[in-house]
């Protein structure tokens, strides 16, 4: 099963709205961790799992709002921005 079936059977299994609730507590697991790890926690992997939580759920959202295409566009502008401003 591709990763896409897989998110796919995922949102029909547990429904959108779910997995909508799903993505919020994913990232505020990843904050939680990140403000651990700013507090001084050696957490390297946490983090790096809640991560992994987060990117899952986040392209169960971009399958659930039909928006991968748009995504990746606007996620090329903003780091052609982010070159940009760096070079300055």
């Amino acid at each position: 099963m591709t990763n896409t079936e897989l998110y796919r059977l995922a949102l029909s299994t547990y429904g959108a709205e779910a997995q909508t609730l799903m993505v919020m507590e994913e990232m505020s697991e990843l904050q939680k961790e990140l403000c651990k790890h700013a507090r001084g926690k050696d957490n390297q992997l946490s983090i790096a799992e809640e991560i992994a939580d987060v990117l899952i759920m986040l392209d169960q959202m971009m399958i659930l709002h039909d928006c991968e295409s748009i995504v990746a566009q606007y996620k090329q502008e903003k780091l052609e921005r982010l070159e940009e401003r760096l070079k300055q």
